[in-house]
């Protein structure tokens, strides 16, 4: 079954972003680092989805240069699928475009895959497993 797992929103400051979601009574996870995307995170669970909040720990970092672009706010929507491998051989074999053919490990050790925009409507689409 797909769901949603999680919204991902760039913001400068964790610090400053995730008070509003604390002041409305929501938990929020302690802070992970994913060094290899160069983020610090937090996830804020909001019935059976979560907001995924991203500050950049590095000027070279997809959210930074995000926020340069376009300021903060939604950056991704994220899927969980049954089986990503199959997801991601389907995707291929079908000419969609991700951002890397590569299955990787982020954060809680979720393996993830990037769907580019241009094959998404142009949203970034991250498919969890």
């Amino acid at each position: 079954m797909f769901t949603i797992d999680h919204l991902g929103i760039a913001v400068k400051s964790l610090a400053a972003a995730k008070g509003i979601y604390e002041k409305l009574g929501l938990s929020v996870s302690p802070e992970e680092t994913v060094e290899q995307e160069k983020v610090r995170l937090v996830m804020v669970p909001v019935g059976e989805s979560r907001l995924e909040l991203l500050e950049p720990t590095s000027d070279d970092s997809t959210i930074a240069k995000f926020i340069a672009k376009h300021g903060e706010g939604l950056h991704h929507v994220c899927m969980r699928v049954p089986d990503l491998a199959a997801a991601v051989a389907r995707l291929k074999r079908d000419g969609v475009r991700l951002v890397s053919e590569e299955i990787k490990v982020g954060a809680g050790g979720h393996r993830y895959v990037f769907v580019h925009p241009a094959s998404a409507g142009g949203v970034l689409l991250e498919l969890v497993e």
